[in-house]
């Protein structure tokens, strides 16, 4: 990244550019292995630039989760606020896809475990985390209901195997970084439709 932290380079391309950087490397490594030395020089800034505009590493890893939860929770709400029908599975993969085209590695950083148990990081992650779980179980209870289901245990254990098809499905793409987020929509739609 020739030029980056250089003077006239606005403030909010800096923290873009670094937090691109920071966000790979915790997909890499984790918040355990981030180091901020590494993600200045990666980014092309200095390292008291990222204390400057982060103060801390939990400071830059909560930057990244809450930039990372932004992006993904709000595509997620808009395409749970359809009509609850088996094709809101579909819009809900293609809302992911296309919110992580940008930055895969985001589904990463919110999916870190490696935070403290507690604190500022521990909070933001938990935080993202809990509104994903949250909007599944939202999106599954409104296909559950307009089926006439009602069974609390039906709209967990559907909403953990909702879980974890979109998980496996996010890895899958991680692992096959050739894939498009359109080509990734196309290929979901084709499996959702075994099961339609």
């Amino acid at each position: 990244m020739s030029g980056a932290g250089t003077k006239g380079v606005p403030r909010a391309q800096r923290e873009a550019q670094i937090l691109d950087v920071a966000a790979a490397e915790i997909a890499r490594v984790g918040y355990a292995g981030l180091s901020l030395g590494v993600v200045a020089t990666r980014a092309g800034v200095s390292k008291p630039l990222v204390y400057a505009y982060f103060d801390t590493k939990d400071g830059l890893y909560v930057a990244c989760v809450q930039r990372a939860a932004a992006a993904l929770g709000d595509s997620i709400d808009e395409a749970i606020s359809g009509p609850a029908t088996l094709q809101m599975a579909e819009h809900t993969l293609a809302a992911i896809f296309t919110a992580l085209e940008p930055r895969p590695h985001d589904w990463k950083v919110l999916f870190d475990r490696s935070h403290p148990a507690d604190g500022a990081a521990a909070q933001a992650a938990q935080g993202a985390r809990r509104r994903i779980a949250e909007q599944a179980g939202q999106g599954v209870g409104r296909v559950l209901d307009g089926r006439g289901l009602t069974d609390p245990e039906d709209l967990s254990a559907v909403t953990a195997v909702w879980m974890g098809t979109v998980t496996a499905l996010v890895d899958w793409w991680l692992h096959h970084p050739d894939e498009s987020a359109p080509a990734m929509i196309a290929r979901s739609r084709r499996l959702l439709a075994i099961f339609g």
